[in-house]
């Protein structure tokens, strides 16, 4: 096969009909291990392998159970994502011009279970949708309908574009989609997919880039929404701070910092799940805490004499990247432990230090992360952000691991599956490519 991809261009510039031929010899060769006169685009070709390896049938459109009503409205009522689907509305069916024209294309927002949550669009596409199961409470995942805009980019937590015959299940190829995923700037956990698909002839171009700046300004209206939060916080907690004297820290649900008094102000501080309960608890970065309840937070006085862990304890760290789309590090310590979510960089990062328990210098980490040992200061960038969550566990010159604290990863099952987002060096070599 040759190196010379297939283009989204390319594809623009045909004939519809044309364009399939084409990317329907491509699958077939991809599927039959023959040769084709183009290759497939990377995150479609890595797709197409994964749904190899899960046996999703690439000629049967399998059909998931539905949400039922209340299940359905229940989602949608606990969703961040409630908060912005005005604003992937006005962006992406709205705006002036947009080549997301509403009269034939639908907008489709999923969770980040890939259930579809809300839908909007011209009647005459809605209806085509249903008869492809891409309808309210649907399931369409990577594992469940094969390489499409919503299950794609939920895996490879990139913009995605996938064109008639780029969907691994033949019965999808009357359809292009783009799908962006869309993260919670609070926490960084994966909230959805905005998605905007259509008939083959409505492809362009350019609507990817549209999906994908769309879903950054709505995570962007999410941050400012939580800046103002934080405000209110802050309002509410500085005069009791004032009041209450000693070391205490007021932050908000996620563990972000509103005010301060007594001690140097974290920007985040990692709160385990057991805060919900108030009482006293133990904080990597501040040790043993009274814990109270504040209007949109918690109230973390730190006991005095307190400094965490006890003298000779083991902390353990755990790494757990086995699932497709979630990962995450467990500290435990003499007397408690917390977990908190990775964004993929992170995960990236963390793992490739795991494995290098010696240690990797900023140049080593650009070279195993980017493939180009001269972006350091990058590195040094999200390293310091990774610091201020784990500086108990993390020594720098080189980064590393602290030599007293016990490293487990938790690897998928299926060595392929290492984090199948990622284009790290040091990732695709550990997944045998």
């Amino acid at each position: 096969m040759r190196n010379t991809t297939v283009e989204m261009t390319r594809l623009a510039s045909m004939d519809a009909r044309e364009a399939t031929r084409l990317l329907k010899g491509i699958r077939d060769a991809a599927l039959s291990g023959g040769t084709a006169p183009l290759a497939p685009r990377a995150d479609i070709h890595a797709s197409w392998q994964r749904m190899l390896r899960g046996g999703v049938d690439p000629d049967r459109d399998r059909r998931s159970d539905l949400l039922t009503a209340g299940d359905l409205e229940a989602r949608r009522a606990a969703s961040p994502l409630l908060e912005v689907v005005p604003v992937l509305r006005d962006g992406l069916t709205q705006a002036p011009g947009s080549v997301a024209d509403p009269v034939r294309h639908i907008m489709v927002v999923a969770d980040a279970e890939g259930r579809v949550l809300w839908r909007e669009g011209h009647a005459s596409v809605l209806r085509m949708a249903d008869g492809h199961g891409f309808e309210p409470g649907a399931d369409w995942r990577e594992s469940t309908v094969g390489t499409n805009g919503v299950g794609t980019a939920l895996v490879t937590r990139r913009p995605v574009q996938v064109h008639s015959a780029e969907h691994f299940v033949a019965t999808h190829h009357p359809w292009t989609c783009a799908g962006a995923p869309i993260t919670d700037p609070r926490d960084g956990r994966l909230m959805g997919v905005v998605d905007v698909s259509g008939p083959v002839t409505t492809m362009h171009p350019a609507t990817l880039l549209l999906v994908g700046s769309v879903a950054r300004l709505a995570e962007a209206e999410l941050r400012n929404r939580h800046l103002t939060e934080l405000a209110r916080l802050r309002a509410v907690a500085a005069p009791l701070l004032h009041r209450v004297g000693g070391r205490a820290v007021a932050v908000d649900r996620h563990g972000w910092t509103a005010a301060v008094t007594g001690v140097a102000p974290p920007d985040r501080v990692p709160l385990p799940g057991s805060v919900e309960s108030g009482g006293r608890v133990w904080l990597p970065s501040l040790g043993e805490c009274d814990v109270e309840p504040l209007p949109g937070g918690w109230l973390l006085r730190v006991v005095d004499g307190g400094d965490g862990a006890a003298d000779g304890a083991v902390t353990r760290v755990v790494l757990d990247v086995s699932h497709s789309r979630d990962w995450s590090v467990r500290v435990t310590g003499a007397v408690g432990g917390w977990t908190r979510e990775l964004s993929p960089r992170h995960a990236e990062l963390l793992y490739v230090l795991a494995v290098h328990r010696e240690g990797r210098t900023a140049a080593q980490l650009a070279a195993d992360v980017f493939g180009d040992h001269t972006r350091t200061v990058t590195v040094r960038a999200e390293m310091s952000r990774i610091r201020r969550t784990l500086s108990g566990v993390l020594a720098h010159r080189p980064y590393r691991f602290r030599d007293d604290v016990e490293v487990e990863v938790l690897p998928p099952t299926d060595p392929h599956d290492l984090l199948p987002y990622s284009t790290a060096p040091a990732v695709v070599t550990a997944r045998g490519g």
